[in-house]
């Protein structure tokens, strides 16, 4: 479990900003959260994350688009199987980030309360 609860919240809160068919890679969220440098633990918060939170967890992947877990994984298939139900193309464990990344507008950003 993370020490700091504080960063913790500011990478919730920050991932439930990703919208309904919408992607962000770990480094982007630690960087809208206030964490640069923090994709590490961005993932690791992820993880430990209380499952009442109902944080949409599977619209985070790595930076190349990539899915978090290994091909064929079930995990992998769960969360391909959560971003095709929004619509989110996912072809041999990637997600096509310059079609469905997520770029925040700055009212959205300034919208995020930490």
């Amino acid at each position: 479990m993370i020490k700091d609860i504080s960063k913790a919240e500011k990478i919730w809160q920050t991932v439930l900003k990703i919208p309904l068919g919408k992607v962000a890679s770990y480094g982007q969220i630690a960087d809208l959260a206030g964490l640069p440098g923090r994709a590490r633990l961005v993932g690791k918060v992820l993880g430990d994350a209380p499952e009442e939170l109902m944080l949409p967890w599977y619209r985070v992947l790595r930076s190349s688009g990539q899915l978090a877990f290994s091909a064929g994984s079930c995990q992998a298939e769960k969360q391909k199987g959560l971003l095709q139900e929004e619509g989110v193309v996912v072809l041999n464990n990637r997600v096509k980030l310059a079609q469905f990344g997520w770029q925040p507008e700055l009212g959205e950003l300034l919208d995020m309360e930490f």
